[in-house]
């Protein structure tokens, strides 16, 4: 059964922790829940991503789109000093994860009669694929992970993941092909980061891709992570 993208409209009870509602869209009792951490920027394009996972799917699924208030505090493993601008890092990702685990995740199961069994596959754009990766390495409760554009370029990410390593059965990579092209020194090593994490995980015989795109780190970020999302929930090997 092919699930229309029309069919899976923006639900009107969202879910409210707070003063942080996630945005859900999708079906009661689905094979698949998918996660994003997001921003407001990219919940003005949140539509169009979930047509494009929507489009010819085989499977249900259920959509949380959870919000965060300080993108590089919530979402970076550790604290680090500012890579560009003035903004550091807060290394505040484990209250993330504790969050989605221990509220987000009981709530959409009850609240959408989802089973026990279900897959959940953990998703984001930059640092918010790095966040879903670490995610991976903390639980083995995420069935994949659609880590798009990530930002593997993190300082001493690629030291970590070797010493505790991603427990998702499936990992979507990509890349567009234009971003290690940086002045940054820290953000060039985007590229070889993303080859070596690629060939460690093959090594490993994880069910992983990379992909790569055309263009810099800001171009169609929502088909881009559209397509993540595809990959893992879709036999598209």
């Amino acid at each position: 059964m092919n699930y229309k993208a029309e069919s899976l409209n923006r639900l009107d009870f969202p879910l409210k922790f707070g003063d942080r509602p996630c945005r859900i869209y999708g079906t009661n009792c689905a094979e698949y829940l998918l996660l994003q951490i997001t921003d407001e920027h990219e919940l003005q394009h949140m539509d169009n991503e979930i047509s494009a996972i929507a489009q010819g799917s085989a499977h249900s699924f259920l959509f949380a789109a959870v919000p965060v208030k300080s993108w590089n505090d919530e979402l970076s493993p550790w604290k680090s000093p500012a890579v560009w601008g003035k903004d550091s890092f807060g290394g505040k990702a484990a209250d993330t994860l504790r969050f989605l685990t221990e509220q987000v995740i009981p709530a959409l199961k009850q609240q959408f009669a989802l089973p026990e069994n279900v897959r959940i596959i953990l998703g984001g754009y930059s640092l918010a694929g790095l966040f879903a990766l670490w995610a991976s390495t903390q639980t083995n409760l995420f069935y994949g992970v659609a880590a798009a554009s990530p930002s593997v370029w993190f300082p001493g990410w690629m030291e970590f993941e070797r010493q505790r390593s991603i427990q998702a059965q499936r990992i979507y990579l990509s890349l567009g092909d234009r971003e290690e092209r940086t002045r940054n020194a820290t953000m060039a090593a985007v590229g070889d980061n993303i080859r070596a994490l690629h060939h460690e995980l093959a090594g490993r015989s994880k069910d992983c891709t990379l992909e790569w795109n055309s263009g810099g780190h800001f171009k169609d970020a929502d088909l881009r992570t559209a397509k993540a999302f595809r990959w893992v929930m879709e036999d598209m090997r």
